[in-house]
């Protein structure tokens, strides 16, 4: 499509998508009326119907389905992407809590097994202090 007062030059799927709305715009407002319909006797109802969906296809970036769905999956995998990023970024937070615990775990038997040690200890010495008093 081209339109030359304008220069707005058309490639590739949008002169498609405006000749396909236009159809389906014309046989839904008129039908079956097309078919007795003199040349041109449409042209003064239908004309402004045909300037609005130029002015959509000419200015809305929303006019080629195409390039808004790639945008919109662009979005997704963005999105997708930031959040696999995200667990990632959990899971080495979770070994990190999984090392911490394995060693506090471990730092755990050893305090019990050095206050047991003490312990005994202690009580050899009170055995031993109550044996000679």
């Amino acid at each position: 499509m081209c339109n030359i007062g304008n220069t707005v030059y058309f490639t590739g799927r949008i002169p498609f998508s405006f000749l396909e709305d236009i159809h389906q715009r014309f046989v839904r407002t008129y039908g079956r009326a097309v078919l007795s319909a003199q040349a041109y006797g449409m042209n003064d109802e239908f004309s402004r119907v045909l300037s609005q969906q130029m002015e959509y296809y000419s200015n809305d970036p929303n006019a080629d389905r195409m390039n808004r769905l790639k945008g919109e999956m662009s979005q997704v995998r963005n999105v997708m992407i930031q959040n696999i990023d995200k667990v990632l970024e959990r899971g080495d937070r979770l070994e990190s809590l999984v090392d911490k615990t394995a060693t506090m775990q471990n730092n755990t038997f050893r305090f019990k097994k050095q206050s047991r040690r003490f312990r005994n200890t202690m009580w050899w010495q009170n055995v031993k202090l109550m044996y000679f008093l």
